[in-house]
């Protein structure tokens, strides 16, 4: 067979060598690891294009890494792995059975045939094989009778549930064969279980008939083998004896145009099978005494294990790129549909800070109860002529028996509530409206039902006022401790001088105009100067910047809850450092492991 140069060094500096320095070995081991935690948590569940092409990439590198890139790498003297692959009916069944001279593995007309991989091996190599060095993940059946006794298809789940090992003296020590699903096998399960086989192997055996060698399914694995420089056999079964030359001659053209020069070809004629089910041991001669050449000479078969192991390695920079591009676009998109919340419900918040702080708030119900509860309705209508008279007025006011403050509570409950209703609900239809528009946020929003407030949102907002309000009252409390109380602060009581701070906080004039602004700067007038009476100027400018801050706390936790159901659909937990960790293990393995080129 050919010899190529693997053109590889190991990060013990040892060429053509298994690894020796177990520091070193400990070290590669340490990192394949860390690169295998990375790329399991590697998250993509937006349907970005390329996510799912991603995702099936970020498994298939974790089974790889699991199934063959560690085990191979620990004991780069086990036994190689020669995967026997390819389409439905190719024969590959039987073609296993004639290499071990007994029929060990089911072979007929009903497909998917091969449902359970079955691995032969030599008796004394057994150890290599019982526990989980290589493809962990499945669960061993082993003995004599284990193709008998074994369950013969796919589980419940539709996943495979066991590895049947069979010992035979006929399979030659230094090599094991594992037949495999078919690779367009009908069943899922059985086409990705055949595609996880072929990534742990050393070796393929490809099998292909005269009738379907130029099918797509098996090019496109083959490929794949050429870019990982993998050792492959490829046999070509079934060929009538007229058209041998003809047809192995243009696969091997085929073979050499798609990388794979030094791929060896060996045709299986025509047949017909004994009584025993089974080839004539001349037609699968060649294919066997090639294995044994393989299997008897040691310096062969660390150097196919050794290019086959480079060459996944190399591999794994490109795909684990792959993976880290797609969670990218991810972060991007996350970002994007972050932003589009964070836009809506930012110009809501601005919106009831607005509505709070022009005078909006103080048109109809509210003025008309504030006027009621001063007694000044009828002067606050007189105002056209003049707001000038005011402070000639204020002490009347202070002298009036006001009425129930409670109405004016309730009013400024029911206009601010109005506000911050409108608000949320506009902010919710906005994103809503621009989530559509993206196709990650579409596929998040699907029967979300989210344009809108929430169930409760309205009694929530409404509990926020009266414990904003609560919370004015409190400050009123603190801030007259230690002052003598007047008859003005008797008369009008706490809650009434709360509610005059409410005036003030609302009583900004800007929106307003004509006879609004002339009525609602009075309104603030009037509360203020009652104000100061009682605490004095700068603290009724201290005391209107607290209430005006603690109401936009109050609202900003409202809206955060609502813009809170929109991006708890969001991913969340991998960050786009935690990408840039990925690539980071990535180059440090491709580092380690390829660490010169000739």
């Amino acid at each position: 067979m050919a010899h190529r140069d693997p053109s590889f060094v190991w990060q013990d500096g040892s060429v053509n060598e298994p690894p020796h320095d177990p520091v070193a070995v400990d070290r590669t081991v340490e990192g394949l690891g860390q690169l295998l935690e990375a790329a399991a948590s590697a998250s993509l569940p937006l349907p970005l294009p390329g996510a799912a092409e991603a995702r099936a990439a970020a498994a298939a590198l974790v089974d790889q890494v699991n199934d063959y890139v560690l085990p191979r790498y620990r004991s780069l003297d086990a036994p190689l792995l020669a995967v026997v692959g390819g389409s439905t009916g190719a024969g590959k069944s039987t073609l296993v059975n004639g290499l071990v001279g007994r029929v060990v593995t089911r072979a007929g007309a009903i497909r998917p045939t091969t449902r359970q991989p079955i691995l032969l091996h030599h008796p004394g190599e057994a150890r290599w094989f019982e526990g989980d060095r290589i493809l962990p993940a499945l669960p061993r059946v082993s003995g004599p009778a284990a193709v008998s006794a074994a369950p013969t298809g796919p589980a419940a789940d539709g996943h495979v549930e066991t590895l049947l090992l069979v010992a035979d003296p006929a399979v030659p020590a230094g090599v094991a064969l594992l037949d495999a699903p078919d690779i367009d096998s009908v069943s899922d399960a059985n086409r990705l279980l055949a595609r996880q086989l072929l990534a742990a192997a050393d070796l393929w055996l490809f099998v292909t008939t005269a009738n379907r060698y130029a099918d797509a399914v098996p090019w496109a694995l083959l490929k794949d083998a050429a870019t990982r420089d993998i050792t492959v056999g490829v046999v070509l079964d079934r060929v009538p004896a007229e058209v041998e030359r003809e047809v192995a001659d243009d696969l091997q053209a085929m073979l050499s145009r798609e990388g794979l020069p030094d791929a060896r070809l060996f045709t299986v004629l025509e047949h017909p099978l004994g009584p025993d089910g089974l080839l004539p041991p001349e037609a699968v001669a060649g294919l066997r005494s090639w294995l044994e050449e393989v299997a008897g000479d040691a310096a062969s078969r660390t150097e196919i294990a050794r290019r086959t192991l480079a060459g996944v390695v190399r591999q794994l920079g490109p795909r684990i790129e792959l993976v880290a591009a797609a969670e990218d676009e991810q972060h991007e998109a996350a970002a994007r549909l972050r932003a589009d919340v964070d836009s809506a419900f930012g110009e809501a918040r601005a919106g009831i800070a607005r509505a709070a702080g022009d005078g909006t708030l103080l048109r109809g119900e509210v003025l008309a109860r504030w006027q009621d509860f001063v007694g000044t309705g009828e002067f606050f209508r007189s105002l056209e002529s003049g707001i000038g008279r005011l402070r000639d007025r204020i002490g009347a006011f202070l002298s009036g028996k006001p009425q129930p403050v409670k109405t004016v509570e309730e009013a400024i409950e029911t206009g601010l509530h109005a506000v911050i209703i409108d608000e949320a609900a506009t902010a919710a239809e906005r994103v809503e409206e621009r989530w559509r528009q993206d196709p990650a946020g579409r596929s998040l929003l699907d029967g979300a039902g989210l344009g809108g407030v929430s169930d409760g949102f309205s009694t929530e907002a409404a509990a926020a006022i009266r414990a904003w309000q609560g919370e004015l009252l409190e400050l009123i409390r603190t801030e007259g401790q230690g002052r003598r109380l007047t008859a003005r602060m008797a008369s009008f009581g706490v809650n009434g001088v709360a509610v005059a701070l409410m005036i003030v906080v609302f009583a900004s004039t800007a929106g307003l105009t004509g006879l609004e602004v002339g009525i609602a700067g009075g309104s603030a007038v009037v509360g203020q100067k009652l104000l100061e009476a009682i605490f004095g100027e700068d603290a009724v400018r201290r005391l209107a910047r607290k209430a005006k801050s603690l109401l936009e706390e109050r609202c900003a936790e409202l809206l955060d809850a609502e813009a809170g159901r929109f991006t708890a659909l969001l991913p969340s937990g991998r960050t786009p450092a935690d990408t840039e960790e990925l690539r980071r293990l990535s180059r440090e393995l491709q580092a380690g492991f390829d660490g010169g080129r000739s």
